[in-house]
């Protein structure tokens, strides 16, 4: 494992990767703090601001906008194979697509009280970035594959 790869990247790639691991890192906080205070609402609209800037960051890449914002051919670079049918980056950027939309949308049942979908919708949201997010950022030619696995 080498920070390498992620320090030559270029910096909003940086910058995605810093938000992701920060709000990683403040929603396993959040989870174990108290809820209904006021330090959980304040964490909460940063982690949700966090969120939402990982997002838009991954939308505005470089190579998300390659051939459009949903392209089937995201992350691919010259000399890679990223025939039909293979998986690629575009997976991930569906998969924000999704975050994206649900994450006003969980806020918005706490303030309208229904607490018990809100706490539901984070938690999902939350595993899906950790879970789901993680094994996406996986996929062989993204730079975080490199940081963890080597070339």
């Amino acid at each position: 494992m080498t920070l390498e790869p992620l320090l030559e990247a270029p910096p909003l790639i940086q910058i995605h990767a810093t938000l992701a691991l920060t709000a990683v890192a403040l929603g396993a906080v959040q989870f174990l703090a108290p809820k209904g205070t006021i330090p959980h609402r304040a964490l909460g609209y940063t982690w949700v601001t966090l969120m939402a800037l990982m997002l838009i960051s991954a939308f505005v890449n470089h190579d998300v906008l390659a051939w459009g914002p949903f392209s089937p051919t995201v992350c691919c670079r010259v000399g890679l194979d990223c025939a039909r049918g293979k998986l690629t980056c575009a997976s991930i950027h569906t998969l924000s697509v999704g975050t994206f939309l649900a994450l006003p949308y969980a806020v918005l049942h706490a303030r309208h009280g229904n607490i018990n979908f809100h706490r539901t919708m984070m938690f999902v949201l939350f595993l899906v970035v950790l879970v789901l997010g993680t094994i996406l950022t996986a996929i062989p030619h993204r730079a975080m594959h490199t940081v963890v696995f080597g070339s």
